[in-house]
């Protein structure tokens, strides 16, 4: 059966630890609950001054970028990203994402079901 939803009716999670995860939010748009066995599809929306963790995790993920502008972080490098740009992290790296604008910096991250915890 095809599900299909609206991502503004899925409630965010706040993830702002008030240390290494500041301003952001995941919405998990499409996984288990939906039907889904291999992949999840969460959608992050970092507001101005949002990073996600510096950190590193033994799976892929596919990200791709929505809207705002952003900071890819990883060991000795950084890129900027902006809509319509994808970014692949392999197992194991270390990496964090950054807002590195003003307004509200949105990607889609899909991983396997085993990554979404």
């Amino acid at each position: 059966m095809i599900v299909t939803g609206k991502s503004h009716a899925v409630k965010p999670l706040d993830l702002d630890n008030g240390k290494t995860t500041l301003h952001a939010t995941k919405r998990v748009l499409i996984g288990p609950k939906q039907g889904a066995g291999n992949f999840v599809m969460r959608l992050f929306t970092l507001e101005e001054g949002g990073c996600s963790p510096y950190h590193s995790h033994p799976w892929e993920h596919e990200v791709f970028i929505l809207a705002g502008e952003g900071t890819v972080k990883s060991s000795g490098n950084s890129i900027a990203v902006s809509p319509g740009d994808f970014v692949f992290v392999p197992p194991m790296d270390e990496h964090q994402f950054l807002n590195a604008g003003s307004e509200p910096f949105e990607f889609l991250c899909l991983v396997p079901v085993s990554g979404e915890g």
